[in-house]
This record gives C-alpha cells, structure tokens and sequence, in this order.
C-alpha cells in the first residue's frame, strides 16, 4: 500500500519564552491527527510541521497552537518582517522603561519619609496606584500565557513571573487595603511593590535585551536578503528599460555597468569583467568573467560592463536557494538541544512544587514575621528559576553558526549536520572535480628541433578542434588562451581511444598517443610511453609523417587543495582520497596534496561501499564530492559535503554545501562545528549551573550562616538581613544569565575558520 502524501509547513510562533514553552508547542502539534513530526525553534520562534493533507489542515494546526496559549501564522513569504520586529522591539521597550520608572519612583518614595508628611493620604495608596498598571498593563503578557498553559494543565516561564509579581503585588494590595485589621494583629507590616513592579521591569528588560540580540544572530541572512538591487536594466524589443527584479524572466538580455550589482543568475552573452562573489563564496578574490561564464545575483560587477541572459530568477536563484537552505537550518534542532527540551518540560512544575515546599517551611520556622518571610523566598525561587536561558542555549548558537557558515561559503543543512561534523575523524576525499579542476589541462609544449612551439600547439589545435574528447578540448583552450590562429582541417579522422589526423594548409598532422604514432608508421625513440609516475598524460604531435613535440595535459590538482588537505592534518584529521583512476594517476595526485592513503580503481557503485568499509572501522566519515556517482557515497557517510560548482544531485544528497568549490571549506566547516559545540556546551553549563547553584540561595540556604548575627553589611543590599535573597535581585541574575547565553552565541561572529578559532 503506497505511503501516504506528506505536505511540510512552516509556522511563525508568538508569545514563546523558554524551553517550556517550546514543549507545549510541539506536543500541541504533535497531538494533532496526521501529524507526522513538528519541531519548533526558540530562537527563530518557528515551527517546522510536516503533515498528512488529508487528515489536517493548516487551519486544524493554527488551532492546536493557539489553544496551547501561542499565535500561529504560517510563513507565506521567508522574507523578514522588519517592521513587525522593530514593532515587538518598540513595545517591549515602551513596558519596561515604563515599569522600571514605576519601581524606581516606588523606591524613591519608600526612601523618603518625608513625603509621607505632605500627602493627604497613607503613601501605600500612592505606590499601589503606580504598580497597579505595570502589574496589569506591562505584566498582562505573563498572565495570558500562564493562564493558557494552565487551562491545558501545564505551566511555563510566565507562570513562574505572573505566579512570583503576583503574590508580592496582591500581599501589598491587602497591607495597604487592610494593614490595620486585625489579621495582621497590629504588627509592623511593610508593601513589596517595588519588588513586584521592579521585577516585571527586569524581566521585560532581559527580553528586550534578547530579542535585540537574536535580531543580531540572524544578521547574516537578513544582510544576505537585502543584497539584491531592486531593479535591473533589460533589453527588450530593442529598447533598454529599467524594471523592478520581480518583473525579470528567464531569456531576457540583461545590462550591468561597472560597480552595480547583478540581479539575477544569468549566462555571459557578451563583455569581460570581474566580479566580487564573496558574499556567495565567502572568496574575497574577484572571479574574472567573460562570455560563455555564469554570474549570480546580488554580486558585484568590477569595471566591466557585460551583458547576460538570465537563467535562474526568483526563488529559483542561487542566494534565494541559499537564504532558504541557511532558514532551514537555523529553524532546524539539533540532538543536543533535547537535552534542554526534556529538562525544562519538568523544570517549571517542579520549581513551583519546591517554591510552594520553601513557601510552607519558612512559613512554619522562619524569622519574624514568618509570612513575609515566606512570601519573598517562594517569590525569588520562581523568578530565579526561568528556564529562558536553557531554551535559548543551543538555537541561538546555531543560528549564529549557521549563518556565520553562509558568509563564508559554507552552507550547512541542518543544526544536526552542524552538530555531527564536529567528531568527524577521517575526511575522504573524491580526485576528479573535487581535488582536481575537473577538466584537462595543457601543463607543458615541447617542440623538436626545425618547429616553433606555439606553431606546434597551433597545428595540434586545428586538427583537435573537429574532437570532441576532453583532451582535444584541452589543446584547443591552450591556443586560444595563448591568442594563436587555427585553420581548417582537411580530411580529418578521428581515431577512437588513440587520436586524430587531419591536413592544414597542406601538412599532414597526426595527434595522438605514442601507440598510435608507432601504428601509423611514426618512428622514434622519444615517442613510447612515459609513465614517470607524473599524472599527466602524453599527447604526441606528428607533422608529414616525422616526430615535432609533445603536449602534456594533465587534470591538475586545484590551487587551494593542498592547504585544505594540511589544514585537515592540523585538524586532527585522517584525509583519504577515493577515486576511479588508475593507482599511478592516483598516487601521483595524492602525494602532490600531501595524501598518504589512497583508494583507487574504485567504479562509481563502490564508492559507498568504500566509504561503509571506512565507517566500519569505528571512524566518523565525511565524504567529499562532486558529480553524480559521488551521490550514493555522499549519502552513506556520516556527513556529505558537496562542492557547490558540481551536480545537482550530489549538492541534493549532502549535509554541507560549499558554494565556491573551494576545497578550504571543508577544514572550515568542521572547525565551525567543533567552535559551535563548544559554545553550546558552554551555554548550556552555565544555564544549569545558574540554576543549580541559585536556586538554593533563594532558597534560603544561607540562612543558617547568618542567623546569628545577621548578614555582613556589605551583602545586605543582595542578601537582606538573615542572608535571603532579594527577589528584585534574582529578577536581574535571571535576564542577566538569558543575555549572557545570546552574547556568548555571538561571539561565533567573529570565526573566521581554522585552527586558531578552534581553540579560542
């Protein structure tokens, strides 16, 4: 029976705040019938949703998440949506300069007696009446949250604020209201509105202060949107127009002066120029172009002006491909962040549960008066205790990581491909595309004794450009790049495997191998086979019968390769190179990239198997390739990672992309992952250890330390007068540990690739 159709949807998710929240989201989804998975990201407050169409609904899983307490929207357009951002930013910022105003006139007033004398009326009602709207106006957000969750019998971050603002604004509200009856029995009594107002300002500042600082962890893909002019030059019906890039199709003619952007993807028709393409390759070098080349959009022409017919427009370009493939994987979650995701699925409820347990026993054995004492420990366990900094640990780093891969080249699938490169232990490597330039190239021209060289290649060029092997070609590119004249060949005659012959301008000329040479009756000592263990191959050149030269073509190994290959040693890493070709062709590669282990011979349906027959050595395997019978390889290793300028099919099958092909990408990949974890690790130890090592405090676990004879002065302001903790304080050390997390994450911003930030 044939699987059912999966349709995959992405949601954009509001009101989230911690790991919590994210649990609830994904069990809402999850719930739902025909729902196959749903993961959702703290970071870039999006869910991932794939679904059976005809059991569900978008609409069906709108409702699920909205019932669970969240606002659901699906993603029409990836585009970001600046101007809803600045509009969440502006009004996080309205509410807690607003409550912090609030909480520090309440203190102010508080710590002045002598206002006291000049109002009509007890100065309490003056404090309720300024914490009364940051309760219910700027802490409104932390009620409608708490109570959604509660109606479905969970609890998260904004239960833990609105329970704790709660309990010290209602004990203030009923001091005020009711301070002389006789409950409190004419005891002393004192108003907590500058912790309950001065709390909700922290937390909303923390929040502000995070998403400011998200904003900057997902720079690199809005940078990279923003990149593409908003209009293009078009040759149309014989008149040159200027239209918006929205309007472009595939086959218009395209004009680009020196210094503008290009807007599309497109093939050169006619010009030379070179082009910046660092934002797609992260290669600060120009890239020369000239007609035949492809150029990219959103890149940068020199002084150049050429003209192009566009290939690929809209989504179909090349940087629409990559914002979408970098969305992915920043939207993407990786193993380590289940971790986070079970903890903090328990983490709230048993917080209240230890909150209500310090609230009794303080209750029953704390200082006088006991109830106050109750109150503020049970307030700064739940304030102390939001989990935000463990849900924000690992997406924020992989946000940064990801889009920091993409500024240089590097484009990386998912965070879980993020995250396994980091143990990668032997790289294996493909030769033809990959080490290689993938195409033959002339090396040398050797001409005998009565012959000039360049009239040597000239001659061999005129006969090789009726060929179509990729040696001819290879001739021919060498005498055009050398500006020499060819003629017409007479009488040609491709002969397979072995060569052509042919006449120009009345000489006959034969070009081939030295076997053909001997069959057709050439004779000479120089001409035989000339296996030196060099890679290249041997083309001999015959005029009239007699011995004129040799040219030497080889597919050479690319500029970058060697230092790729010794950065991967520094690294750590055991580099292999796996390839089809002879072994002396192999080897003879391999030690000029400074490759010691070299499988060859290998025929494109074993390269899997070679690469499983690696993983069974108990090695983490990342495969390198390029072409269409890499794919299989690809897919088998623990990590793919195709070069960008190969097949489709083998950049559709790997977990990393590098979009120039430059083989230093690899090293980079893996010591951007090996940097990311450790940040993540870092994160998250320190969100638990915040926690582990704070909560006690508020606790009241210093009590019996200071008992006695009180807390020392200079700890009172944190500490108060028997050593618990101020719950204003603990509202500062929660939005302090949050930032922390996200600052931490930024700092992959400034990786720039080897060993160096591997160990920073």
């Amino acid at each position: 029976m044939a699987a059912a159709p999966v349709s995959q949807v992405s949601l954009r998710i509001s009101g989230m705040t911690c790991a919590a929240c994210v649990s609830h989201v994904e069990h809402a989804l999850t719930d739902v019938e025909g729902v196959a998975s749903a993961s959702v990201n703290l970071a870039t407050e999006r869910a991932s949703v794939e679904y059976a169409p005809g059991l569900t609904g978008i609409a069906d899983l709108r409702h699920a998440v909205e019932d669970a307490g969240y606002g659901a929207a699906p993603v029409i357009n990836d585009s970001w949506d600046e101007a809803a951002a600045d509009g969440d930013l502006r009004g996080l910022k309205l509410k807690f300069i607003g409550s912090l105003a609030a909480a520090v006139a309440i203190m102010a007033l508080m710590a002045a007696p002598a206002a006291h004398d000049l109002l009509p009326f007890k100065m309490d009602y003056l404090l309720l009446a300024l914490a009364a709207p940051v309760q219910l106006w700027a802490g409104l957000v932390f009620y409608k949250s708490a109570w959604s969750a509660a109606r479905r019998l969970t609890s998260n971050m904004n239960t833990l604020v609105a329970v704790g603002t709660s309990v010290a604004f209602a004990y203030s509200a009923v001091v005020t209201l009711f301070g002389d009856s006789a409950f409190f029995d004419g005891r002393a009594t004192e108003t907590y509105f500058d912790t309950s107002t001065a709390i909700i300002g922290l937390v909303l500042f923390g929040r502000f202060l995070e998403a400011r600082a998200k904003r900057r962890a997902s720079n690199a893909i809005h940078a990279l949107m923003g990149l593409q002019p908003a209009t293009a030059r078009v040759a149309r019906d014989g008149q040159t127009l200027d239209i918006s890039i929205e309007d472009i199709v595939v086959g218009d003619r395209i004009i680009v002066r020196p210094g503008e952007r290009i807007p599309v993807d497109g093939m050169v028709e006619s010009g030379t120029s070179s082009v910046d393409e660092s934002m797609l390759t992260g290669e600060s070098a120009p890239v020369a172009k000239r007609a035949g080349d492809e150029v990219y959009g959103a890149t940068v022409n020199g002084r150049g002006g050429i003209t192009f017919t566009a290939t690929r427009v809209g989504r179909d370009t090349m940087l629409a491909n990559i914002v979408k493939l970098v969305e992915e994987a920043q939207g993407s979650k990786a193993p380590i962040q289940r971790l986070a995701d079970l903890i903090s699925s328990y983490f709230v409820p048993a917080v209240i549960g230890v909150a209500a347990l310090v609230f009794a026993v303080w209750l029953a054995f704390g200082p006088d008066p006991s109830y106050v004492t109750a109150i503020l420990t049970a307030v700064a366990v739940l304030i102390i205790a939001c989990p935000c900094a463990m849900g924000l640990a690992t997406p924020t780093a992989i946000m940064v990581g990801t889009g920091k891969g993409a500024e240089l080249g590097v484009l990386i699938r998912s965070a879980e491909a993020l995250e396994r490169a980091h143990g990668v232990e032997v790289v294996v490597l493909d030769k033809t595309g990959t080490l290689t330039r993938g195409r033959p190239t002339v090396t040398s021209v050797s001409a005998d004794a009565g012959i000039e060289e360049n009239d040597l290649l000239s001659l061999a060029a005129s006969v090789e450009r009726l060929s179509e092997h990729p040696l001819a070609e290879a001739i021919v590119a060498e005498a055009e790049r050398r500006g020499l004249e060819t003629a017409d060949a007479d009488d040609f005659t491709a002969i397979p495997g072995k060569g052509a012959t042919g006449t120009v301008d009345g000489v006959s000329v034969a070009v081939g191998s030295a076997r053909m040479m001997r069959e057709i009756g050439v004779r000479s000592e120089e001409i035989g086979d000339r296996g030196d263990g060099s890679a290249a191959t041997t083309v001999c050149v015959a005029v009239d019968g007699r011995p004129a030269g040799v040219v030497t073509i080889a597919d050479t190994l690319k500029p970058e390769a060697s230092a790729a290959v010794a950065e991967l040693r520094r690294q750590g890493i055991e580099v292999v190179m796996l390839t089809g070709d002879d072994e002396r062709v192999a080897r003879a590669i391999a030690s000029e990239a400074g490759i010691d282990r070299v499988v060859a011979e290998v025929l494109p349906a074993e390269k899997a198997a070679e690469v499983e027959r690696i993983m069974a050595e108990g090695k983490t395997v990342a495969m390198v390739g390029d072409g269409i019978n890499d794919a299989p390889a690809l897919a088998q290793a623990d990590i793919g990672i195709a070069i960008g300028t190969g097949t489709d099919v083998a950049i559709e099958a790997a977990d990393i992309t590098l979009v120039g092909g430059d083989l230093r990408g690899v090293p980079t990949a893996i010591a951007l992952s090996r940097t990311t974890m450790r940040v993540i690790r870092q994160n998250l130890f320190w969100a638990f250890a915040y926690n582990v090592a704070l909560i006690p405090v508020a606790a009241g676990i210093l009590y019996p330390l200071f008992a006695a004879n009180g807390t020392p002065e200079a700890l009172r302001p944190a500490l108060g007068e028997y050593g618990f903790l101020n719950p204003i304080l603990a509202a500062a050390a929660m939005a302090f540990s949050s930032v922390t997390v996200v600052a931490n994450s930024l700092r992959l911003k400034g990786f720039r690739g080897g060993a160096r930030n591997e160990r920073a």
